[in-house]
């Protein structure tokens, strides 16, 4: 009788392991990630550079993500989360040192690497959480990113004030500690399980041209949803910390507060309110809400000129993501080859990886030659696109058993 009350114990602190893993690996990307414009144009670099900066992360994560995502399924979740935590750590350490273009372009590269595993962080919830409350844990997984999102920025900006190695210097030394602590305290999701089975493995891309030959299939097209939205998410993360520095006048030193709000409206989104609105309405219609709000508040994004109306605005962006993409992961999870679970999250961060790179050079660049708020509509626009392709997902009761094809595009 105590058995599966025993077995429920366990599955909670695997899960409560690994989210704190992420809130400490949050933190650390967020302490670099809003003044990494702020060091590329004091080292001269145009706006246009910028986005190959970002870009570049995405690029490395792109060719990663698949990696990581086969190497989780065949040898465990544990050995490739801390080995990408591990290599974040050097990424930030160069990051701290650079006093180059090129070094932070060695640093971003690096990190994007080491941030391949986030499909492996999702596999490792839907190994540990029953399919029901997978969109509720994807969800406490999302909220340790944004509650990283609050502290980070806050760090980074107070770090700066010791000199301009100390923020990388500090997330460094976070990811050491986190390495340190993942080791002893991460339990593998899989213990036991053969991992390895008889039966041959399609090749490592096999997944990822299915998708792109297959779009209407269930999964290929939850990934070209996720995708999409990526897109539109990057594009205006890409340029925010331009955006705000030229039209707000923000600095190093303040930049901080406006991402630890987003920090905060995320955090309240995805731990307190995601689980009963999914509950409420299901994870195709909060799909479909997430769509909708996500496109009207980064259509609405620049047109307040003071940061106490933007601060009004802000907040649809971060409650439009706590909904799509959660809701969109347990999806893709629950429709996923149990056996290729892995690779299927790997894949859906490889597409997500594809739309990094080319919003940060899409956007960047329509914010030099354009004009600054043009970045904004076109993202609002394409995750308008993405809420078409919910309205296609079928009611999750009527939704047919994967045809061989589609389990293989998993």
């Amino acid at each position: 009788m105590t058995a599966a009350p025993n077995g429920n114990r366990a599955r909670l602190r695997k899960l409560a392991v690994l989210i704190f893993v992420c809130f400490v690996d949050a933190i650390g990307f967020m302490i670099v990630l809003p003044l990494l414009p702020f060091y590329a144009t004091r080292l001269q670099a145009t706006p246009e550079t910028v986005g190959w900066l970002i870009a570049a992360f995405s690029v490395a994560q792109l060719l990663s993500a698949p990696v990581w995502g086969r190497v989780s399924d065949r040898y465990g979740r544990r050995p490739a989360l801390i080995s990408g935590l591990a290599a974040s750590a050097v990424a930030y350490a160069v990051f701290g040192f650079a006093d180059s273009v090129w070094l932070l372009l060695a640093s971003r590269v690096v990190q994007g690497a080491g941030g391949g595993t986030t499909g492996v962080a999702q596999a490792y919830v839907a190994d540990t959480v029953e399919t029901r409350d997978r969109a509720r844990a994807l969800g406490w997984l999302s909220s340790a990113t944004a509650a990283g999102v609050i502290l980070g920025p806050a760090i980074g900006s107070f770090a700066f004030t010791l000199g301009s190695a100390a923020p990388g210097l500090v997330a460094a030394t976070l990811c050491l500690v986190n390495v340190a602590f993942a080791w002893q305290w991460l339990a593998e999701s899989r213990p036991g399980e053969r991992r390895e089975g008889s039966a041959a493995r399609k090749p490592l891309w096999h997944p990822a041209w299915l998708v792109l030959r297959h779009p209407t299939q269930l999964v290929p097209r939850l990934i070209w949803i996720y995708g999409i939205g990526m897109i539109a998410f990057s594009a205006m993360t890409s340029v925010l910390s331009l955006y705000l520095q030229v039209e707000f006048k923000l600095t190093e030193r303040t930049i901080g507060p406006i991402f630890a709000y987003v920090g905060v409206l995320s955090l309240v989104m995805r731990s307190l309110l995601l689980g009963p609105i999914v509950d409420r309405l299901g994870e195709r219609w909060t799909m479909r809400v997430g769509a909708l709000v996500l496109a009207a508040g980064l259509v609405l994004y620049p047109i307040p000129h003071t940061l106490w109306a933007l601060a009004a605005v802000i907040p649809l962006v971060p409650i439009g993501t706590a909904l799509l993409f959660p809701a969109t992961t347990s999806l893709m999870s629950r429709y996923a080859d149990a056996r290729e679970l892995g690779t299927t999250m790997g894949v859906a961060q490889t597409f997500a990886g594809l739309a990094r790179v080319v919003a940060p050079l899409l956007a960047t660049t329509i914010f030099q030659r354009i004009g600054h708020a043009w970045p904004f509509y076109l993202a609002g626009a394409v995750v308008g696109l993405a809420g078409v392709l919910t309205l296609q997902i079928p009611q999750e009761a009527r939704i047919p058993a994967r045809a061989p094809e589609e389990a293989g595009a998993a």
